[in-house]
């Protein structure tokens, strides 16, 4: 199956990276991108994901803070301007210097010398841009992966609804036959009774999951600020086979995960704050040049100056210690990712490949054979042999079946979701549809 996939420009390479994985979960799930001419009130996940990307609130008010630091950058870039000095001196004095006839006029210009510490903030600016883009990466990476847990939750209520159809086709068939053995004086009518009540209680299960699926429509749809859904139904097969990756596969990537992305562009953001510290304990100089007119003597002198502070040789030693304690707790911090994402991978990794040992158990063994001793029951039933309890029971445990698989199959896209998005390695090889 081949999809097609628009990227959005402000999307940063992780989240594109993400979202193109997150097409494994479309090809698995056999999502395909909607055609004009189909029903506009159906949505798939590429779709979703789009809207996301483009709608969410939560992104478009964070986009913001992006600009507030290109701002900072900006700023940070701008030399301090040159102050203009105009001095009169010699002048309304007495004796000699009554008037202006002595009057001496300096025109100076005094600048600072930065020696090297604009550039400190320039770097220390553009570090925290570089952290605020990993960031909002992140962000729009969980934006896609809570988009794809709704679109599932909205998946499995669809499941639990035609499961749900089943249970009342079902039911139904129940009543006919039960109906049958009453009108034969075979069954006492409180078999028929209880076989109908059944049916109501089927019914009423039904409503509930329909009602559900409408709220979790309404949260999906709030992935994209909508209020109120414009679709009805979302596309895909929940339960179709899956083929996983390798577990060392997914690990030789986990240090390619984007937390340790953001942890690295932190290291460097405090690289560089370390370094503004260091440039801030040396003192600033300040140089004045300019021209001195001598009213007296109508002459002209160039004039020039230099201020150098001086006092203690470490000015800034505060600072400097918390920037180097700042520097050193990133390595700490990096460490401590790894260990809590290489566990929680494991962890996942476990439950899915549980998950899937349950789905084939169930798909390929328990309800084919509940299928087969429904068959035999409902038989026998006609026959005199088995009894209401023993139909009804047996129908139970194959509804009951059913509803594990669709369980299964959701924790296991769960999961799915989940490790793509630590390790950046999309998880699905092979879709099968035996």
């Amino acid at each position: 199956m081949w999809v097609s996939f628009f990227i959005p420009k402000q999307m940063g390479k992780w989240s594109v990276v993400f979202c193109l994985l997150l097409l494994s979960l479309i090809t698995t799930t056999g999502v395909i991108a909607s055609d004009p001419g189909n029903d506009n009130r159906t949505i798939n996940l590429h779709q979703a994901v789009i809207k996301t990307m483009e709608h969410n609130p939560d992104l478009r008010a964070f986009a913001y803070q992006l600009k507030a630091q290109q701002g900072r950058v900006q700023q940070a870039g701008l030399a301090p301007s040159p102050e203009l000095n105009v001095e009169l001196e010699d002048v309304l004095g007495t004796g000699s210097n009554k008037g202006v006839d002595s009057a001496q006029l300096t025109l100076s210009i005094d600048w600072v010398l930065e020696r090297g510490i604009r550039q400190r903030y320039v770097d220390a600016a553009q570090a925290g841009s570089s952290l605020i883009e990993v960031e909002t990466d992140i962000k729009q990476r969980d934006a896609a992966a809570e988009t794809a847990r709704r679109y599932l939750v909205s998946l499995a209520y669809q499941a639990r609804e035609i499961n749900a159809d089943t249970t009342i086709q079902l039911a139904e068939e129940t009543i006919k036959s039960v109906a049958k053995r009453v009108t034969a004086g075979k069954t006492p009518e409180a078999e028929l009774s209880r076989a109908q009540a059944e049916r109501a209680r089927r019914k009423l299960q039904r409503e509930e999951i329909s009602h559900q699926l409408r709220s979790a429509n309404r949260r999906l749809a709030a992935q994209w600020g909508e209020m109120t859904p414009t679709f009805m139904r979302v596309e895909g097969d929940i339960t179709a086979r899956l083929k996983i990756t390798s577990f060392e596969t997914f690990k030789s990537r986990l240090p390619q995960n984007p937390e340790f992305e953001r942890l690295l562009s932190n290291q460097l953001l405090k690289k560089a704050e370390l370094q503004l510290a260091l440039a801030q304990d040396k003192p600033s100089w300040r140089v004045n040049t300019g021209i001195r007119h001598n009213n007296r003597s109508d002459d002209q002198a160039f004039v020039a100056s230099i201020t150098i502070p001086f006092g203690q040789r470490t000015r800034n030693p505060g600072r400097i210690a918390e920037a180097r304690a700042n520097l050193a707790k990133t390595s700490r911090e990096e460490h401590a990712a790894r260990v809590r994402i290489e566990t929680a991978f494991y962890v996942m990794y476990e439950q899915l490949q549980y998950s899937l040992h349950v789905i084939e158990t169930v798909r390929d063994e328990i309800i084919p054979l509940l299928e087969e001793a429904l068959s035999e029951t409902l038989r026998a039933y006609h026959l005199g042999r088995y009894s209401y309890l023993e139909l009804r029971s047996v129908q139970t445990e194959l509804l009951d079946a059913n509803n594990r698989l669709i369980e299964a199959s959701v924790e296991a896209h769960r999961n799915i979701i989940e490790i793509e998005r630590l390790t950046g390695v999309r998880i699905v090889q092979i879709k099968t549809n035996s």
